[in-house]
């Protein structure tokens, strides 16, 4: 194989990614089984507006957007050589956030394939500033139809918002610093003891949408994982004992993504944090 170097123009050839969601502006594909990205971070990205006022950081979710991005390039041959269908993540394992990229750090995000077969491909990533190693993760890309949805909701039901949720979003940005576009959850629905139940309303209009492909709005997997960390931060941060403090996304442990998310969903989320999981909080989500 020849190596290869895609600049901007070329990488929105071979990606569905555009702006505010296009997180490479150089691709070095090495060989077959290893490509490394650049991505120069800078204070005019969007996201900074709500990650987070005033302590600019880049969230560790886009971290591994990058990484796919890159994956994804590298392994396009493989998982779909005729570009038809649509390249997502299906698991990540052992994600660790190491340290912050901040703007004004170069991030080299580098992956190497260490599985390969037609329908999935095992990543492993992990991407270095100046500073040292920010971000680590294992993954598996895999390829799927690009399919729509087929249905009207029903109009109403139990999980909608009505004067008795827990909190609405008013109330969630006293307690966490997030704030457009990166607050992405849209209230509360209630807390039973260490078990949260949060709604995300997803509507064209929202950026994530729009980066994503010209002609195929889905909501990129990595973002599910920052919502539910959301409405477990939202959880924790409403405790007494941790008012006033910020908490940061250290890890994944694991997590699937088992079907594609369009304008017009509503997602429930569900998180448990048991009591003295760990320094501040660990739980599971869905």
């Amino acid at each position: 194989m020849t190596a290869k170097l895609y600049c901007a123009e070329r990488i929105k050839e071979v990606l569905p990614y555009r702006y505010p969601m296009l997180l490479l502006d150089r691709i070095y594909v090495e060989s077959e089984t290893k490509a490394c990205g650049l991505k120069n971070i800078s204070f005019n990205e969007e996201f900074f507006q709500g990650h987070f006022p005033g302590h600019p950081i880049m969230p560790g979710v886009l971290q591994v957007e990058a990484m796919e991005q890159v994956a994804e390039v590298a392994s396009k041959e493989c998982l779909d050589p005729e570009d038809k269908g649509d390249i997502y993540i299906k698991s990540l394992k052992k994600v660790k956030f190491r340290k912050p990229a901040m703007p004004g750090d170069r991030l080299f995000v580098n992956i190497e394939i260490k599985n390969a077969s037609s329908d999935q491909v095992e990543i492993y990533a992990e991407n270095r500033s100046n500073y040292g190693v920010t971000c680590q993760a294992n993954m598996i890309l895999s390829v799927r139809p690009k399919v729509h949805s087929e249905q009207m909701p029903r109009e109403f039901n139990k999980y909608d918002k009505t004067n008795e949720i827990a909190m609405d979003v008013n109330k969630i940005m006293s307690i966490i610093p997030h704030r457009y576009p990166f607050l992405l959850v849209d209230y509360i629905v209630s807390f039973e003891g260490n078990h949260v139940i949060a709604v995300k309303n997803t509507t064209a209009n929202e950026p994530f949408y729009h980066g994503y492909s010209p002609d195929y709005m889905v909501l990129p997997g990595a973002i599910q994982s920052e919502i539910i960390a959301q409405a477990g931060c939202v959880f924790k941060l409403s405790r007494p004992e941790n008012k006033g403090k910020i908490a940061y996304f250290m890890s994944i442990d694991e997590s699937e993504y088992l079907s594609p998310i369009f304008p017009g969903d509503q997602l429930r989320i569900e998180v448990d944090l048991p009591e003295g999981s760990s320094r501040f909080g660990r739980g599971e989500g869905f």
